[in-house]
């Protein structure tokens, strides 16, 4: 899965115990941007709007445990354990403070992270995600127009029927889930879904991407043990899209956060860094510079 991108190299790190995967290019000197990627994807998820981000920043891309050819370990998938992973990592990689960046169960985690080490983070991008306990809606919708963009969290809290029914068909899941929650269903080539899929496919891959799901409860509850003691004052940014699964990224994070702005980024359904990467990386670096300036 180790894909060759120009200008950037694949290396682990070291994370509580645990090795992660990290694909690092860009400025050295620059601000550090970190990127966290959602299910059913990879660090791959950015692949597109690395090389814009690469022109102003050092760009640092992790697959979170389970992801990619990061390990799958068998403890906990809830996001406050996997911050602390992703933390480690980016420790290793002597990043001091830096920008977060991420969409789906990697915006899970990042939230999360921004909850535990606030003072490590110059600001938080959070993408199309429903947050357990935070955005995530407290019932699935029935309605036909809506219920295809949640009906899978119920269906991967079910214990090992999941597994049962798509152990050797990891590919069609992946095609149907990519090209249905995306705007245009030409978004992802074969290539993309074989790369997807093989992770998926992997030993342990499966169960892994299912505990984030399965763990979701203990994420909520963690989320906001930590909400009673601080909201969030650290910039965050929501990047919402306009046919993605969460219509106002910002307003359904303000409750939580005491400096929270949004973006809406058009032509683009649940899977944004793939199918706008110039529009994200513009929104990105526009939040970067804004945040960034003294007031």
């Amino acid at each position: 899965m180790t894909e060759a991108l120009p200008g950037f190299t694949h290396r682990w790190a070291d994370a509580e115990g645990i090795r992660l995967h990290v694909v690092e290019g860009g400025q050295a000197d620059g601000p550090a941007v970190v990127l966290l990627a959602g299910f059913p994807q990879t660090w791959r998820a950015w692949r597109k709007a690395m090389p814009g981000l690469a022109e102003r920043f050092r760009v640092l891309a992790i697959d979170l445990p389970g992801q990619g050819d990061s390990d799958r370990p068998h403890d906990s998938y809830d996001t406050h354990t996997v911050a602390s992973r992703v933390q480690a990592a980016v420790n290793a990689f002597n990043v001091q403070k830096y920008w977060l960046v991420a969409h789906d169960i990697g915006a899970w985690v990042a939230f999360s992270l921004a909850l535990k080490h606030e003072e490590r983070l110059h600001g938080v991008a959070l993408l199309d995600a429903g947050i357990p306990g935070i955005t995530l809606p407290d019932s699935i919708p029935t309605d036909p127009d809506r219920a295809w963009k949640t009906w899978h969290f119920a269906f991967h809290l079910v214990p090992d029927l999941p597994e049962t029914l798509l152990a050797g068909r990891e590919r069609a899941y992946v095609d149907w889930f990519l090209k249905a929650k995306a705007l245009s269903p030409t978004t992802f080539d074969s290539d993309d879904i074989d790369h997807y899929a093989a992770a998926l496919a992997a030993e342990g891959g499966l169960r892994a991407s299912l505990a984030y799901y399965r763990d979701a409860a203990e994420s909520a509850r963690k989320n906001h043990e930590a909400l009673e003691r601080q909201h969030l004052t650290v910039p965050i940014l929501g990047i919402s899209s306009s046919h993605g699964s969460i219509p106002d990224m910002a307003a359904s994070l303000s409750p939580w956060a005491d400096n929270a702005t949004g973006v809406v980024i058009p032509q683009a359904g649940h899977f944004i860094p793939d199918e706008q990467p110039d529009a994200v990386v513009a929104a990105v670096t526009a939040f970067i510079e804004g945040a960034a300036k003294p007031v």
